[in-house]
């Protein structure tokens, strides 16, 4: 009895060891590395910063020391079962899974920030437990998926650094992981002459590596083609705002408050009794119901908005319909239209354009800067629009109005059906205007009607004469008038530097002003002379205001939007196609961006123009004549090549001869460079390197190529069914001695294995020469 209690007991206390010491399979899968937690920390770390930087959060307080005195704790006790941590760490997971739930149900649509509040939660839960080398692996998915949601969340360049310090990090973890999956221990070689470094990784090899995927990063996000349309419908919109009531016809532009007046009208700092008044050194004076040009003066710029738009265009804010002498005012401000959006969604649907033309969709999405007026900056014929008010409001114009001014930080997303710009159709548009057209935008001052309508005809008169339109069409549709009349203003009128323009006289009319004494004027001017010019021929227009598209960034993909890109611009109507804008005023492009224009490799175009405007002239005037001149040679070669298909069976067998040709030769050409470039990699490689390349061809050219996930110890081993023992031997120590030096920091008898591989070699070529002889002979 007293013996088999002895035996219980011992096996007891065996089971009660075992339990305590881990398994040999646990100690085999314990990270002892300290470099590779230390780097994986740091990059997560990284991570959890640009997240900060780009969403503007304050994550990096709190979960970076956090995170480091769990690493610090998961180091210590990496060799312990540590369950009551990992009890701990469950539920502190289960309340941030609960918690990030509960935030979800309050956030309609953008997502993101949410996602990754909650994966920095678990990381900092996580890291008081990492005991594996797998764990660090999910440390490290976490850190990317984390930098990756500031890259879509970052609009300036403030993300760019941090992208890449976590890519200089990066690089040596994948170095340091690899060789924790294949067993090396970490530990440095010391060379004769030099001090201990690790063998793992240099400061050249590593820098020439994050040069090398930085330029190849740069060339693959520079051509990487723009295909319009999202996939998702799901767009970023600001947290929702409350509203106690909101009266769409008011307009607040922060501009015209004046010594506590109120907004919404055309004054501001020093108005006299004819209205002379200084332009506010920040906000364009344009947005507000009715507009004053009897101003002087100019804005100090400053960024007020960042836009990320499917197709480049100009972000309309507000249309005019009434001339009043000296500026503008929309006549039917009181027949505004509030529109409300569910409960459960930021989505508000517009009335669709009553267009007959092709359209295409444009999602562009807002984040506005500096504090604005609460007028909605969009595209032309906005569809839908996620907007973080329960309702806004749209005038008879088309412009949309918020309840509040629009502050910084806020975001929004419209999506707009522009219609395309053709000048054929245009120029076969009706002239049968609907009377909801013809009794609003004709209008013009019984003054100077007779006179501008004369100068007008005798402009259009002289068109023979002068060709200033650079055009042979004849001006018989308004769509020619208005272009011509446009060039026409760019040409011979002209924005005076010095002295400035006068103001106007108390009965004195701008437009006459400006065609008749002053000759030109101010950017706004010219776009109201076009206006009134055209509305006197019977064409109907109206002068709108917004932004153009701004400073494009060419790596954060954003339209930097100023307060000075703000200006007027004039719409013309045409029948069954819409509203279309020209633009009079000189230095301007005569026809606005629109979606004609192809966006696919758009990127690389604006990357190249804000490379161009950092060159000498000169040098990036050569530069523009130079490619046009081969895109010319390329374009003509393209046009003779095809051509050849509609010249018979002689042409198309033409074809096909220079197809085939110039395929060989490319072909060929590519061949020989291989070789070369091949040839250059291995002169630079180490010896023990080289020859483990060379014998990689080798074996490949004999149709036995190693996988890329095959170990060269498994490759070798594989060999051997292959190859007779003395070629495998041969082949196993040159994988041997390419792992030692690789990976151990030894450095093995290379001229040794390199006489024993060229013996090798010479062998087998001898061996197949004298079998192929055989086989002749057998013949």
């Amino acid at each position: 009895m007293q013996q088999r209690n002895r035996i219980k007991a011992s096996l007891a206390l065996s089971g009660w060891n075992q339990w305590r010491q881990p398994r040999a399979t646990e100690i085999t899968e314990i990270e002892e590395s300290r470099l590779l937690r230390s780097l994986v920390q740091a990059l997560v770390t990284v991570g959890i910063i640009a997240t900060d930087v780009a969403a503007e959060t304050q994550f990096s307080l709190w979960a970076v020391p956090l995170s480091i005195v769990g690493a610090i704790w998961s180091w210590y006790r990496r060799h312990d079962r540590n369950i009551p941590t990992k009890f701990c760490i469950a539920i502190a997971m289960l309340a941030a899974l609960a918690a990030f739930f509960g935030r979800l149900l309050g956030e309609l649509n953008d997502t993101r920030v949410l996602l990754a509040e909650l994966l920095i939660q678990l990381h900092v839960c996580h890291s008081f437990d990492l005991p594996r080398r797998k764990d660090l692996g999910y440390s490290i998915v976490i850190g990317l998926i984390l930098l990756a949601v500031a890259g879509t969340l970052s609009q300036t360049l403030a993300f760019a650094p941090l992208l890449l310090l976590f890519l200089a990090i990066a690089l040596p973890v994948l170095v340091l992981d690899y060789r924790s999956r294949l067993g090396i221990e970490e530990r440095g070689v010391r060379n004769e002459g030099q001090g201990e470094k690790f063998s793992f990784v240099t400061l050249k090899s590593t820098g020439i590596l994050f040069l090398v995927t930085v330029g190849l990063g740069l060339t693959v996000f520079a051509v990487l083609p723009r295909f319009p349309g999202y996939q998702l419908r799901t767009f970023p919109v600001s947290a929702p705002i409350d509203i106690q009531e909101f009266d769409g016809r008011s307009i607040v532009n922060p501009g015209y408050v004046r010594e506590g007046s109120g907004g919404g009208t055309s004054g501001g700092s020093g108005s006299d009794a004819q209205g002379r008044t200084d332009v506010d050194e920040t906000f364009y004076y344009g947005f507000n119901s009715e507009i004053n040009q009897n101003l002087r003066g100019e804005m100090k710029p400053k960024v007020v908005m960042r836009v990320r738009s499917q197709a480049e265009g100009f972000w309309r804010v507000l249309g005019f319909d009434h001339y009043t002498g000296k500026g503008w005012e929309i006549s039917r401000n009181e027949q505004v239209v509030n529109l409300k959006r569910p409960t459960w969604s930021y989505q508000i649907f517009l009335s669709p354009p009553a267009i007959a033309g092709a359209t295409r969709e444009v999602v562009q999405t807002y984040t506005i800067v500096s504090s604005l007026p609460n007028l909605i900056p969009a595209l032309a014929y906005p569809t839908q629009i996620f907007f973080p008010a329960p309702e806004i409001a749209v005038d008879p114009e088309g412009g949309l109005r918020s309840p509040v001014g629009l502050s910084k930080d806020l975001t929004y997303t419209v999506i707009s059906q522009v219609p395309y710009r053709d000048r054929t159709l245009l120029g076969q548009a009706s002239t049968n205007y609907p009377k909801n057209i013809s009794n609003y935008y004709l209008q013009v001052p019984p003054e100077i009607a007779t006179r501008v309508q004369q100068r007008t005809q005798e402009i259009l008169a002289n068109y023979n004469q002068q060709r200033v339109g650079q055009s042979e069409k004849a001006l018989t549709s308004p769509y020619e008038q208005a272009l011509y009349l446009a060039q026409y203003l760019k040409q011979n009128y002209a924005i005076p530097e010095n002295p400035l323009v006068p103001y106007l006289a108390e009965n004195e009319d701008l437009v006459e002003a400006f065609l008749f004494k002053h000759k030109g004027g101010y950017p706004d001017h010219f776009s109201t002379a076009l206006t009134i010019m055209l509305r006197s021929i019977g064409i109907p227009a109206r002068l709108t205001v917004g932004f153009t598209s701004g400073e494009f960034n060419p790596f954060t993909g954003l339209y930097i939007v100023r307060n000075t890109d703000a200006y007027a611009l004039t719409e013309v109507y045409f029948p069954e196609y819409g509203w279309f804008t020209f633009d009079p005023i000189p230095g301007h492009p005569l026809i606005p961006p629109s979606v004609e224009e192809a966006q696919t490799f758009s990127v690389l175009q604006k990357f190249w123009q804000w490379i161009a405007g950092w060159l000498p002239s000169p040098v990036s005037g050569f530069l523009n004549t130079l490619f046009a001149a081969v895109s010319d040679r390329i374009t003509a070669a393209i046009a003779w090549f095809i051509a050849l298909f509609s010249q018979g069976w002689l042409g198309v067998l033409t074809a096909l001869i220079v197809a085939t040709g110039i395929s060989f030769l490319s072909w060929l050409g590519l061949q020989q460079w291989r070789i070369w470039r091949r040839n250059q990699t291995l002169a630079k490689l180490h010896p023990i390197e080289r020859l483990y390349q060379q014998m990689l061809d080798w074996t490949a050219t004999q149709g036995l190529h190693k996988h890329a996930a095959q170990t060269p110890l498994e490759y070798a081993q594989i060999l051997h069914q292959h190859y007779p023992t003395s070629v495998a031997k041969v082949i196993e120590e040159i994988c041997q001695a390419y792992l030692s030096w690789r990976y151990g920091g030894q450095l093995p008898d290379v001229e040794e294995l390199t006489m024993q591989w060229q013996t090798l070699k010479k062998y087998q070529l001898s061996n197949r020469k004298i079998s192929q002889r055989g086989y002749k002979a057998t013949m």
